[in-house]
């Protein structure tokens, strides 16, 4: 546990300066990509760099570009004080908090897709949010040039997506996909969570539930997936949920909907509860 606060840097030049100096002392790098609101979710991650032998580096960037038109970019948690705390705490060694103006200065003009993999599931329901997403990952692997970089598994098509453009763009950075953290009665941790009420959050825990019954259902065999998805949004729905954007079973790779577990697949789910978008995913293991 670290007794004094990390250095907090906010331009690319004084970062680059100290993972430079890192680096001649023969230091490796693990990254970890955040929007603040730090939760045990993200600490998890910042657990498993440290465990690696890293030097941990959070960044903490409420990223304008992925936040759509009626999305919660203003709203949105900000307690930089109270995360570096938490990140001290745990023995990180350098956060980076960099202004909307140093990530993105005057004339920025360029940005990264990923096709196929973000056509469905929140790709629909939240347009440019996945290129806003892939473009400021993009930049802050180029601007840490860490060994890893360390992604939650409750946002499984961001990684899936961080994954491909990774492989596709040839960066020299290792993607480690860590699994979700839930709370006690399963609900998957997230900074979003705290927008819930009381009754809400009470209500909230059936999604878990649901997920790991329907996942049980579909590796039973012996119901169509399209019955099981379509009992699984019903209790969803008479819980109070709504609206229910998509209950999927999607190949764990290319995210492709399957009607069978030929392959590894995986549960998916987004609804809102009350004014809160949950989402949330497991695996369905074939064995």
């Amino acid at each position: 546990m670290s007794n004094s606060l990390p250095p907090i840097v906010r331009t690319v030049a004084a970062l680059r300066e100290r993972v430079a100096e890192w680096r001649r002392d023969g230091a490796r790098i693990g990254l970890i990509p955040t929007m603040g609101a730090l939760h045990e979710g993200h600490l998890t991650l910042v657990r498993r760099a440290l465990a690696a032998g890293e030097r941990a580096i959070i960044s903490i960037f409420v990223n304008p570009t992925q936040f759509g038109p009626n999305e919660d970019f203003s709203a949105y948690p900000r307690r930089e004080a109270d995360d570096v705390a938490k990140f001290a705490a745990i023995g990180g060694h350098l956060v980076w908090a960099p202004s909307v103006e140093e990530m993105y200065p005057a004339g920025f003009a360029s940005h990264v897709g990923v096709s196929h993999l973000t056509d469905g599931l929140d790709g629909p329901f939240r347009p440019g949010h996945f290129q806003g997403v892939a473009t400021v990952v993009t930049k802050l692997l180029l601007q840490v040039l860490p060994d890893h970089a360390y992604f939650g598994e409750k946002d499984y098509q961001q990684l899936q997506v961080v994954t491909r453009m990774v492989r596709d763009l040839d960066l020299p950075t290792g993607i480690v996909g860590v699994p979700t953290v839930r709370e006690a009665d399963g609900l998957a941790l997230s900074s979003r969570n705290i927008y819930l009420t009381a009754a809400e959050r009470q209500a909230a825990s059936l999604l878990p539930q649901v997920l790991r019954e329907t996942a049980a259902a579909a590796r039973a065999g012996d119901v169509p997936f399209a019955h099981l998805l379509e009992t699984a949004r019903g209790r969803l729905a008479q819980a109070g949920f709504g609206p229910i954007d998509y209950v999927a079973i999607c190949d764990a790779e290319t995210l492709a909907p399957v009607e069978s577990l030929a392959r590894p697949a995986r549960l998916f789910v987004a609804a809102r509860l009350g004014k809160t978008r949950l989402i949330d995913n497991i695996s369905i293991e074939t064995a």
